[in-house]
């Protein structure tokens, strides 16, 4: 396997640059997911380490080598694209083993690597059958497969499930995370679904408009975001955000409040604000309680719930004008007008600067 490694790496297409100065490191055997927003540059960067496209300027080392100007299939990776990108005609047996065809592998080699393959993907049942014979998550079991096949230093994955229903979604998210157990490989993935980012990575890369916003653990960037930006993707339901006058300041803290929520003191995390001036307060939805009647930090009226069983998701009309969504875990009755109060644990909550 291998590390990878990024050194302001930067892309233009004409005069547009739509990766601008990417530094990333990618340890061996580490599963590394690419998230961010549709356009943020997240493909692009993927199919530059697999030499699908020209890298403008920086430097690209994979394995310790620099591989700018090397071409795709010596580089030591196989890429699992969105689109299966497998062939009709051929059976699953024969779609698994066509990088060993073109590499003119022996017979023997070539049924060896796919029996191995098939039994890490419990496929071994399927082999004999063509691809309008199987199901989505079968297809993408096979192109997988067939990455596995060439034995790469690096696997890279380009959203691979989003052609796919929630259910099997769910359950391909459980056997790519299988496999990177199994194969201890290095793996790139791209998503712009922070829940497979959440579940499947090591260390998620945010990305937004070609720049990196944060790198760290999942949990890491969920409970210290960086930027409002990483605070408002990562989550789900999305934080809350909440403009806020700066009541006083203390030691690492500050008072805050506005027509809808109760003077509240919010750490600032380092950050340094002005007293008299503007902030913007998270909070999460999960971090969001009943209190009683007339009591608590945040008031309202309940404008939508959403009951999924186990939790109830509710859309809160402020006093002030604004709104903030609250997700319970326990089934609610709510209807739409009741008076709602609100509190929480104001260590949950984060301050960021009003423009940021």
């Amino acid at each position: 396997m291998a590390d990878v490694i990024l050194k302001d790496i930067r892309k233009s297409f004409g005069r547009v640059e739509v990766i601008k100065g990417v530094d990333i490191t990618i340890e061996d055997g580490e599963f590394v997911v690419f998230v961010g927003p549709s356009g943020c540059g997240k493909s692009t960067l993927l199919r530059m380490i697999a030499g699908l496209e020209d890298i403008t300027s920086g430097t690209l080392e994979i394995g310790g080598s620099v591989v700018n100007d090397v071409q795709p299939k010596e580089r030591g990776i196989a890429m699992v694209f969105q689109s299966y990108a497998i062939f009709p005609h051929m059976t699953v047996r024969e779609n698994m083993a066509f990088g060993l065809t073109i590499a003119k592998a022996s017979k023997e080699e070539k049924e060896s690597k796919v029996q191995e393959a098939a039994r890490i993907l419990q496929m071994e049942d399927l082999l004999d059958r063509k691809p309008s014979q199987l199901s989505g998550g079968q297809r993408q079991r096979v192109a997988i497969g067939r990455a596995i096949t060439r034995k790469p230093s690096v696997f890279l994955f380009d959203e691979p499930l989003s052609n796919l229903d929630a259910a099997l979604r769910m359950d391909m998210r459980m056997e790519i995370g299988r496999l990177h157990e199994q194969l201890a490989a290095t793996m790139i993935y791209v998503t712009h679904d922070q829940v497979e980012a959440m579940t499947l990575a090591d260390k998620i890369v945010v990305l937004k408009d070609g720049k990196v916003m944060q790198v760290g653990k999942p949990m890491e960037l969920y409970h210290e975001p960086a930027n409002k930006f990483v605070a408002g993707f990562l989550g789900a339901p999305s934080m809350n955000f909440l403009e806020v006058d700066v009541q006083e300041l203390g030691e690492g803290s500050a008072v805050v409040s506005n027509g809808a929520l109760e003077p509240t003191t919010v750490k600032t995390r380092g950050r340094t604000f002005t007293k008299g001036g503007k902030a913007t307060m998270g909070i999460r939805p999960q971090y969001l309680k009943l209190a009683k009647a007339g009591e608590g930090m945040l008031h309202g009226a309940v404008t939508l719930t959403e009951r999924l069983g186990t939790e109830t998701v509710v859309d809160v009309s402020l006093l002030s004008g604004g709104k903030v969504i609250a997700s319970f875990d326990e089934d609610l009755i709510l209807t739409a007008g009741e008076r709602l109060d609100l509190t929480f644990d104001a260590d949950q909550a984060h301050l960021f600067h009003a423009d940021e």
